[in-house]
């Protein structure tokens, strides 16, 4: 089924979806088996499996650690991909690649795209590749099955904003704010005011991340976005509680989510 038309069936049990977010390897292979099993479990939609990569540019403190103890750890591609193939068949999300284009580039975009279906991945996120400059990687991953999905931003202008929407494959991932992973974000007039800019330009369903971590969060994205996208707040989470402060933490954020 095509992402779009899952996410859209799935919007129609409740009024808004949860993607969550993990870093493969980090704590380690079998603590992300644990995540998946708990993402699972509270009903999450999508789940980005990010492939650990030296420089996350877009990614803050927290999720540069998660990067750096993957790698140092002996983390590889092969065990993101195997990792996505083990949990694919047997839940109800959809997993998507998420990463820097330097992953995709190093393997080669038509044994990349191929790798990816076969781990039954449903499409990609490359916050470093403009959509201008994904050339043929886009026409592969379409052939694939694959959807590429592209970064809308506060400081889009209209006209780029324009370029982006043509590009739309599945979703478009709306950052709710300027800078890196894991900082405040404001939930009000401002990002209310872009959401309506991000929608003026496509009918794909939009999904929010960078600070999202509360159910008053979810709460104001209800009618704004289908997607509220949770990150370095869950990580965060398994830190500071552990298995058990983790699964509470999805939980509380699922029953938000499905509460009209």
């Amino acid at each position: 089924m095509a992402l779009e038309m899952m996410i859209r069936e799935r919007l129609d049990a409740q009024p808004i979806l949860l993607m969550t977010h993990l870093v493969c390897g980090y704590p380690s292979l079998e603590a992300n088996r644990r995540m998946l099993k708990i993402m699972s479990e509270a009903g999450v939609a999508l789940v980005e499996f990010q492939f650990p990569f030296s420089e996350p540019t877009a990614d803050g403190p927290l999720f540069c650690h998660a990067n750096q103890e993957a790698l140092a750890a002996g983390v590889r591609i092969a065990d993101c991909f195997d990792l996505m193939k083990q949990t694919s068949a047997a839940v109800s999300f959809a997993p998507l690649m998420m990463g820097y284009y330097n992953t995709v580039f190093k393997m080669g975009h038509a044994v990349f795209c191929k790798r990816l279906q076969e781990a039954g991945g449903r499409g990609m996120i490359l916050p470093d590749l403009p959509p201008e400059e994904a050339g043929d990687l886009e026409t592969l991953a379409d052939e694939a099955g694959l959807d590429m999905i592209h970064l809308m931003a506060p400081t889009t202008s209209d006209e780029r904003l324009k370029m982006i929407a043509a590009h739309g494959r599945g979703l478009f991932y709306c950052v709710a704010r300027g800078g890196v992973t894991g900082a405040h974000t404001d939930f009000g007039t401002e990002l209310d005011a872009y959401l309506k800019r991000c929608r003026a330009h496509t009918s794909l369903p939009l999904a929010v991340g960078f600070g999202v971590s509360r159910p008053e969060d979810i709460d104001f994205l209800k009618g704004r976005a289908d997607v509220a996208v949770i990150g370095t707040a869950a990580l965060r989470a398994w830190e500071d509680g552990g298995e058990n402060g983790y699964r509470a933490f999805i939980l509380s954020l699922a029953e938000s989510s499905q509460r009209a």
